[in-house]
């Protein structure tokens, strides 16, 4: 019985156009399905990537500011005394 009418509908010149339209029209929105979902994708991963630079330029600061620190108490006094601290 389906198959009679899926027949019937394929023969049909107008059936054809419409089901070549139908196929058309879907693939064109799963292609801009696709495309949005991968907007998405770049726009977490663009903002992790942010992040991640904003915590490696802390970091590389708190680096920096540890290895200009003064070594011992005697360091320390000497740069207080100098106005240098």
């Amino acid at each position: 019985m389906i198959g009679g009418l899926i027949a019937t509908l394929s023969g049909s010149a107008w059936a054809r156009t419409a089901l070549r339209c139908g196929v058309t029209a879907l693939t064109i929105l799963l292609f801009l399905l696709s495309l949005r979902r991968s907007g998405e994708r770049a726009g977490r991963l663009t903002e992790q990537l942010e992040t991640m630079e904003k915590t490696h330029d802390a970091q590389r600061r708190m680096l920096e500011a540890a290895a200009r620190r003064p070594r011992s108490r005697d360091d320390l006094a000497e740069r207080l005394r100098d106005g240098r601290f």
